[in-house]
């Protein structure tokens, strides 16, 4: 199935969103974590991740996708979530909430622990179809984005930006942040160039998101 940048006309786009509800409207369920590299499970199932700066969100947009308040952990302590978490969509799809990079406050010895999985994870799994890096609209681009962009784009990982809490920011920010996404994809020939704008809270850009989440669904 082709993604929404590739929709030919708004038939094919409404017909791409109508897709994406309709498998997000089907059981999601959490069936395994892994803290360690060796833990990992056997590749099956076609899998998106879902990758960010720690407190950018994920676990809220997980949540807001399946329309499950507590599918996914939400923590109030920035960076406290420190394995991969994966969920069965439907027996289609396998999502994987990512531990967050960036957290300050942890120590380094721990930061290379969780994210030294995280990374081996991104570089070494064969069903990853592509990576959703999660950037907060309301903030600038961080270095440890940057970090996570070049590490992907040099091991050929597929990923699409994702700016979250755009119910956070006025009109005229969000715009100059997509603008900057836009060109931050531009530049990584790994990335995908439609960037995507959502809201855990409004729930905007989520129809959009389930429908390119879709397209890579067996």
């Amino acid at each position: 199935m082709t993604g929404l940048a590739e929709a030919r006309d708004d038939a094919e786009r409404e017909a791409l969103i109508e897709a994406g509800r309709l498998l997000f409207a089907r059981p999601c369920n959490f069936f395994y974590a892994a803290q360690k590299s060796d833990q990992l499970p056997e590749p099956g199932l076609p899998e998106v991740a879902f990758c960010g700066r720690s407190n950018v969100g994920k676990s809220s947009l997980v949540n807001a996708l399946t329309g499950q308040k507590a599918l996914a952990r939400v923590s109030q302590m920035p960076g406290r979530t420190r394995q991969l978490n994966f969920f069965n969509l439907a027996e289609r799809l396998v999502l994987v909430d990512l531990p967050g990079y960036g957290y300050a406050r942890a120590s380094k010895d721990m930061q290379q622990d969780w994210q030294g999985v995280m990374f081996d994870y991104l570089r070494g799994r064969p069903n990853l179809m592509r990576v959703m890096l999660l950037l907060d609209a309301r903030i600038e681009t961080k270095s440890s984005d940057r970090a996570a962009m070049e590490l992907m784009n040099v091991a050929a990982v597929a990923f699409q930006i994702v700016l979250t809490k755009s119910d956070d920011i006025g009109p005229t920010k969000l715009a100059a942040r997509i603008k900057e996404a836009e060109a931050l994809a531009r530049s990584h020939t790994a990335a995908h160039p439609l960037v995507l704008v959502t809201s855990s809270n409004t729930g905007q850009g989520i129809p959009e998101l389930r429908a390119e989440i879709t397209s890579l669904a067996a």
